[in-house]
């Protein structure tokens, strides 16, 4: 991932994204297998102005420079947005984006448009709850039978939260002129622990929550609104933070401990696990059948996201 400190240098100068590719990404190649680049991480509708307004020209600057190092066609290049960027999601028939961050995503969207790179963003129907949990259905946010949510406009029906929050994305992007954009979730999951006041961050509902998406992405099923669409998501994260400052589910968002024992079993078993049962598998099982695909060049374990769906 392209650091959110140096977009603004990027922004301006095409020979810091090349120098950034030489020493990030070209001594690594062709020994890993660099999928895509992260151009920053959750910058619209959050950093300060100077860095939202410098987001464009540094995406357009690093696809200048694999270009010119000839791996623009092996690389993708994106950059993953949080829900902040949304004016209002729901229902999800009424989304759009902020008029504020179409300044500068717009661009950014062109841009994709023409390279069909999807749209990423970042969703945790944990945070969700967690804000309102008196008036939201954790049932509905774990992928568990509920009454669900009926969008008088479309007249689809939602018994999940993810779901709703992909099909609000793409009505934001049909609103913005860019209908045909797949919708990939960059990072979702469910906090394991948390402080006192952090409604529903339990071990059984993180595991509930990702055994429940996992068997939610293997069956290559859409959303109502776009139902020939798969639905594709990471989660956040393979490893607790530990160190990871705020609130204390920062730290606990892992399939994995700190120190690579198994937070909680969804059928993923870690390096210093017994021998796995037929049931589970190996995190080298997972690099074999290609479901640990990296969205960015991630330099910190910690940092890792699993890719649940089939590639």
């Amino acid at each position: 991932m392209v650091p959110n400190e140096i977009l603004k240098d990027m922004s301006d100068d095409t020979g810091i994204a090349v120098q950034w590719v030489k020493e990030n990404v070209q001594p690594f190649l062709p020994d890993t297998h660099i999928r895509g680049i992260s151009v920053g991480n959750e910058i619209l509708g959050v950093t300060e102005i100077g860095v939202q307004q410098a987001l464009p020209g540094a995406i357009k600057n690093l696809y200048n420079a694999l270009n010119k190092l000839q791996l623009a066609d092996k690389i993708e290049v994106s950059t993953p947005h949080s829900a902040a960027v949304f004016a209002n999601s729901f229902p999800p028939s009424s989304s759009t984006f902020k008029e504020d961050v179409l300044v500068y995503l717009k661009p950014i969207l062109e841009l994709f448009s023409q390279n069909k790179v999807p749209f990423y963003v970042n969703f945790y129907p944990f945070l969700v709850y967690k804000g309102d949990p008196e008036h939201i259905d954790i049932n509905y946010a774990l992928f568990k039978s509920n009454s669900g949510i009926y969008d008088v406009k479309t007249g689809l029906h939602y018994d999940n939260m993810l779901d709703a929050q992909i099909d609000a994305t793409y009505t934001a992007l049909e609103a913005a002129g860019f209908g045909d954009m797949e919708v990939v979730v960059s990072e979702t999951g469910w906090a394991s622990s948390g402080d006192k006041d952090e409604e529903g961050a339990t071990v059984e509902n993180a595991r509930t929550y990702n055994y429940n998406l996992r068997k939610r992405l293997f069956k290559k099923k859409g959303t109502p609104l776009k139902p020939k669409i798969p639905v594709r998501a990471y989660v956040f994260a393979l490893f607790n933070e530990d160190l990871k400052f705020g609130p204390g589910s920062e730290r606990h968002f892992g399939l994995f401990k700190a120190d690579g024992t198994i937070a909680y079993d969804i059928g993923v078993t870690g390096p210093k696990s017994a021998a796995a049962s037929p049931s589970s598998l190996s995190l080298k099982d997972i690099q074999a059948r290609c479901w640990s695909v990296p969205y960015t060049v991630v330099l910190m374990a910690c940092s890792a996201v699993l890719l649940l769906a089939l590639s």
